[in-house]
């Protein structure tokens, strides 16, 4: 081979790995964008292991946090916990709800959280302040969706509706968790599924499943109708004990397993913009997950 073509081949051989590299690297930005999320509900924890519980996150990757709002615990706990996430690069949303939100007194307990947030964040550093809100209410855990489903249906989209107008108004995200099979619930003439993805930024579905090709079936009508209206869609699964059956949780087959069964989900919906990532129910079960 001449010194003429030996040099055009090695700026072949540069140019191809150099493309690879943007390809590799491109796809790792794309993926460190997405969300990779879990719920802390025992606030407590950043008063009694405040290092504990960050390191545990870093250690995970993760970069959002939902983290139940306890009253009860001062506020400065909460400013020196988010000032710590925000420098590891970990947002933290409001997390609340339950399924009684949905009764008559509901709008009273609504109320107090974005009364409490919108006091907190006033008066907190910017690196201190809550960057969302995520609600978890679970309507069908309240006693009137066996009882009349409609009426019941009804209070719940006007709570997401009311608090759709609390978060614009404190200029910050509202994200709400779903269970997969709100796409079997018809009002109105619409999916209830539907409904939700149009009134907020971001849904957290519950796909409570422990294999990939479960996660991948039962969410893909949320994936494909959130592209659509350019929203975005996060699969949520289970680590904790649960006597609803071996297929709901990973709990029993450990944390490697899952990590494996994400990947393929992750690889199956990797090009769809309304895809964001995984979260992992929750932080003391992860904790205490097997290897």
């Amino acid at each position: 081979m001449g010194s003429r073509s030996l040099s055009k081949a090695i700026i072949v051989f540069i140019v191809a790995i150099v493309s690879t590299l943007g390809l590799t690297m491109g796809k790792v930005d794309a993926m460190a964008m997405q969300d990779r999320a879990t719920w802390l509900w025992d606030t407590t924890k950043i008063v009694e292991d405040e290092s504990g519980v960050l390191s545990f996150l870093e250690s995970k990757q993760v970069n959002k946090l939902y983290l139940q709002i306890n009253s009860d615990i001062a506020s400065n706990f909460y400013k020196s916990f988010i000032d710590k996430a925000t420098a590891k690069g970990i947002k933290v949303y409001a997390l609340d709800g339950s399924a009684s939100w949905v009764s008559t007194e509901g709008y009273k307990m609504q109320d107090q959280l974005f009364d409490w947030l919108q006091t907190y964040n006033g008066n907190a550093a910017a690196t201190e302040q809550f960057s969302g809100v995520h609600l978890d209410v679970e309507p069908y855990l309240n006693s009137g969706w066996s009882s009349n489903q409609a009426k019941t249906i009804e209070s719940y989209q006007a709570l997401l509706t009311r608090a759709k107008g609390d978060t614009d108004r404190l200029l910050l995200p509202l994200e709400v968790d779903m269970p997969f099979w709100f796409d079997e619930i018809t009002y109105k003439n619409q999916l209830l599924a539907d409904w939700v993805i149009d009134q907020v930024e971001s849904v957290s579905i519950m796909a409570y499943r422990d294999a990939a090709k479960d996660i991948i079936n039962i969410v893909e009508h949320e994936i494909n109708y959130a592209k659509k209206v350019k929203k975005s869609i996060v699969i949520g699964v289970e680590t904790g004990a649960t006597d609803e059956g071996n297929t709901i949780t990973f709990y029993d087959d450990g944390e490697a397993y899952m990590n494996k069964q994400l990947a393929q989900v992750h690889q199956y919906y990797a090009n769809k913009k309304s895809y964001n990532g995984f979260a992992i129910h929750d932080v003391d079960s992860w904790m205490n997950m097997q290897p």
